[in-house]
């Protein structure tokens, strides 16, 4: 059983978790406040009293997601662009290849919450609000490589990076994990074609 949090905040991480990890186990169906209670090894009643609807639980999970993602993909993290693109290329390369493996379950998960707010409008708003911090730094990035139109191209290396991850998660690819050189290689590509250069080689 794990460890009960003793503050509040800590209690909602959990709960939060805990909901994330059963998206990607059991699916949206399997997410209830008794399953993350049970889960979590918690006391009956324990996540009602951090999420008391199921909209406010799809909510806390979402704002998880969304902190956890961001410390993963750590886009603020990246080596400068005016510095060489070899470091950055190699960066975003192992960002990818995590999203992949060691943070398959979050990525599941995901996608799972993605398809819920097609169908929850109150939702919907807060999975776009989290979505823009990652789409205002992957716009600041590629206007830093110089980017003639970085919204267009921030979109262009988001769907690449979508088609990615769901192809190797759920799609048809879910037992092929391409490895990072070869994840590099789309990268260099795509960019260096974005930029109308062989800058990004």
């Amino acid at each position: 059983m794990p460890e009960r949090p003793t503050t509040t905040a800590a209690r909602a991480d959990l709960v939060a978790d805990t909901a994330l990890a059963l998206l990607a186990e059991r699916g949206m169906r399997g997410l209830t406040h008794r399953a993350v209670d049970e889960a979590a090894g918690l006391p009956q009643g324990s996540t009602s009293n951090v999420a008391r609807t199921r909209q406010a639980l799809l909510e806390l999970a979402v704002r998880r997601l969304a902190d956890r993602e961001e410390r993963v993909l750590a886009l603020q993290e990246l080596p400068d662009p005016h510095e060489g693109a070899d470091a950055l290329l190699d960066a975003l390369a192992l960002t990818a290849h995590r999203a992949l493996t060691h943070n398959r379950e979050l990525t599941l998960a995901r996608y799972e919450l993605a398809l819920e707010a097609t169908r929850r409008p109150e939702l919907r708003a807060h999975f776009d609000a989290a979505g823009a911090r990652f789409r205002a730094q992957l716009t600041a990035l590629v206007t830093a490589l110089g980017s003639p139109s970085p919204d267009r191209h921030a979109l262009t290396l988001i769907a690449w990076a979508d088609g990615l991850l769901f192809s190797c998660v759920a799609g048809s690819y879910h037992a092929e994990i391409p490895p990072v050189p070869d994840i590099r290689a789309d990268l260099r590509e795509i960019i260096a074609g974005m930029l109308g250069t062989r800058s990004a080689e």
